[in-house]
């Protein structure tokens, strides 16, 4: 009987084997990143897929030499899972939407979706129209202001985890973290 179909084998059991697994494997959770990315979104490209990859897995998670072969690999394991799960992975190469999607599923999933929607709820449209009247320099000035804000927070952080580094050598650090993202 399939591990899967079987009620002695609970699925909150599946979850907590799977997290160990891409703990200790960079494949494993190369592949369940990928998997779980094709759930969330349609028309995403091999681009698409390996810089979210390594946003979330850190860069280079496909290997230094040969990343374009483990990137296969991986797809061909990951369509093999889908297909075992009613799934088709398809690739579309149209100039509007290239990229793999899940035939017959919406473009977005509905957690994604959610998000989403949520954010754009939040939205002000004074805010947005504050924002359209700003000049280029402006824009600018706004754009590293949040940037510099953000390594802020990043080498505060730093700091309070590492209490014996200077502030100077935290945001020295957050510099760095920043420039191998």
């Amino acid at each position: 009987m399939p591990l899967m179909n079987n009620p002695e084998f609970p699925q909150k059991a599946q979850e907590i084997l799977l997290q160990d697994a891409m703990q200790r494997d960079r494949t494993t959770a190369r592949r369940v990143c990928i998997l779980r990315l094709l759930c969330q979104e349609c028309f995403l490209t091999r681009e698409h897929l390996v810089a979210r990859l390594e946003g979330e897995l850190g860069k280079g998670c496909f290997g230094d030499s040969a990343w374009e072969d483990n990137f296969y690999r991986d797809m061909r394991v990951v369509k093999l899972a889908l297909k075992a799960a009613g799934y088709h992975l398809r690739y579309q190469r149209s100039l509007n939407r290239p990229g793999y999607y899940l035939e017959g599923q919406p473009i977005l999933g509905s957690n994604l979706a959610g998000i989403l929607n949520g954010s754009v709820a939040e939205v002000d449209p004074a805010q947005i129209t504050i924002y359209k009247r700003l000049s280029p320099a402006e824009h600018f000035r706004q754009g590293c202001s949040i940037s510099d804000t953000a390594l802020r927070v990043v080498a505060y952080r730093i700091h309070n985890r590492n209490t014996q580094l200077s502030l100077e050598e935290a945001q020295r650090l957050a510099l760095q973290k920043g420039a191998q993202t």
